[in-house]
């Protein structure tokens, strides 16, 4: 996961990058590149929160599944988090 989500820092970057006529320096383009990372991650934990708030919407009767659902999502952010933060 790591590797994709700095591939995709890195290719948005370059767009910038290009867009502003290849203007940036380096020091430019990894604060952008970290600016992008972080929204990213903000954004793709905002997506898994919605996803457990969904899970746990289900009927009464499917609620011990949601639950192991909901609790997996969080595990899985858990997993994401820590990895991230080794990447800074």
């Amino acid at each position: 996961m790591p590797n994709r989500l700095r591939k995709i820092a890195d290719e948005a970057t370059k767009g910038i990058d290009e867009l502003l006529g290849g203007g940036l320096s380096g020091d430019q383009s990894a604060k952008i590149a970290k600016l992008i990372e972080g929204a990213v991650v903000k954004a793709l934990l905002e997506g898994q929160h919605r996803a457990v708030d969904a899970a746990l919407k289900c009927p009464e009767a499917d609620q011990d599944m949601a639950h192991k659902i909901a609790t997996e999502i969080r595990h899985k952010n858990d997993v994401l988090i820590v990895n991230l933060t080794s990447l800074r």
